[in-house]
């Protein structure tokens, strides 16, 4: 027999329900890049406000929000505890400088924007992009005084390699996040992360670097954040080879 499926009509708590999510999403981004509040704080804020615009109680929308956080951070609060921590060590003990040197070491300046994405790829790994920024910018400043080339031919592969894997490739905590809550397959969800991720850091990272950089010109900043000694050296050997 065949089934048949009765559609519920859309009623006026649907429109609520999606006007409230809206007005939730609004405040967040809203409290995150105009008035520079914390993002735990905004999320806090444009949860409890979707939850009164949706006509749920206050004591309603605190239960269920920490609950969600609370299941959540029990998946994964070890792991992004300890991908902390892993990142502290990297930039305390000079891991991440070595890493770069190393690569630099063996690098030219045609090169220098795949292995500023290579580079990325892996400072960032278990590091959020906010962290792996603060730890890229110094180190791309100096890279493009020293090798003599333009910002963004050195900053946009590295931007590209962590934004790639902040949204795509666990085990990165924004990606691993996602898969706990959506309860995803982690070996897929890696392949194909790497299906897509591969070929969106290729074309929005050195290709899209190289003819940037061609077309827009970024002055330096007069007062750059300082690297180890090593990275200097390194990219002072670099720059006597491209002359």
């Amino acid at each position: 027999m065949p089934v048949t499926t009765t559609l519920t009509p859309w009623a006026a708590h649907d429109t609520q329900l999606i006007l409230s999510r809206a007005l939730g999403l609004a405040l967040i981004m809203l409290f995150i890049s105009v008035l520079k509040l914390a993002p735990f704080l905004s999320i806090l804020v444009g949860t409890f406000a979707a939850g009164f615009a949706a006509g749920l109680p206050l004591e309603a929308v605190g239960s269920a929000f920490s609950k969600g956080a609370g299941a959540l951070l029990g998946d994964v609060g070890i792991i992004i505890a300890l991908g902390a921590m892993l990142g502290a060590l990297m930039a305390e003990s000079g891991a991440a400088d070595r890493l770069v040197s190393t690569i630099l070491e063996h690098s030219t300046p045609r090169t220098l924007p795949w292995m500023m994405a290579v580079v990325a790829l892996l400072i960032g790994l278990p590091l959020f992009f906010e962290v792996g920024l603060v730890m890229m910018v110094p180190i791309i400043f100096v890279m493009a005084r020293r090798s003599q080339q333009p910002i963004l031919r050195i900053a946009i592969p590295a931007l590209a390699g962590m934004t790639t894997l902040h949204a795509l490739l666990p085990p990165h905590p924004g990606p691993l996040i996602a898969v706990s809550a959506l309860h995803a397959d982690l070996g897929l969800t890696l392949g194909l992360g790497l299906i897509v991720a591969l070929p969106a850091v290729i074309l929005a990272g050195p290709l899209y670097g190289i003819w940037l950089s061609k077309r827009m010109h970024v002055v330096e900043p007069e007062k750059w954040a300082s690297c180890s000694p090593r990275i200097r050296t390194a990219l002072s050997r670099q720059a006597s080879r491209s002359l």
